[in-house]
């Protein structure tokens, strides 16, 4: 086996995805091993790590599968460019832009999510405060 290539259980610590996340994703076509050992082991690259890594910050922001993939077409597009004409280029580069600004207004709305879980704890964390000083009052 090359150095260069990993095997699942190591690119699911790289990565902190599940075995069956990975796995899942393969039989998904979002990402499919670059290799296999001769007794039929998963082999991953570091191009496959970055592949998970991106498919891993996508998923907490919401994207669908069909999203994923679709950037990731157009990035592996953009990253090939070989025979790429400047009108294509400029498509795929619009594409990844349009995703940027999805990722950009839903970590907006996180932050909004977020802001109001903390006041909620805020609110919560005081009607104790106040329910323990009246008993120690009592």
């Amino acid at each position: 086996m090359s150095s260069e290539h990993m095997q699942i259980g190591e690119v699911a610590t790289r990565t902190g995805l599940s075995l069956r996340t990975i796995r899942h994703y393969e039989e998904t076509g979002l990402v499919l091993p670059s290799a296999r050992s001769q007794g039929g082991f998963r082999l991953y690259t570091e191009s496959d790590v970055a592949r998970l890594m991106l498919i891993r910050r996508m998923k907490p922001l919401g994207f669908a599968l069909d999203e994923m993939r679709d950037l990731l077409d157009a990035s592996d597009r953009l990253d090939a460019g070989a025979g790429l004409d400047a009108g294509e280029r400029e498509a795929l580069l619009a594409r990844v832009r349009e995703y940027e600004q999805a990722a950009s207004r839903k970590i907006g709305e996180l932050r909004v999510q977020l802001a109001r879980a903390e006041e909620f704890a805020a609110t919560l964390r005081e009607r104790c405060e106040r329910a323990g000083a009246e008993a120690t009052r009592s």
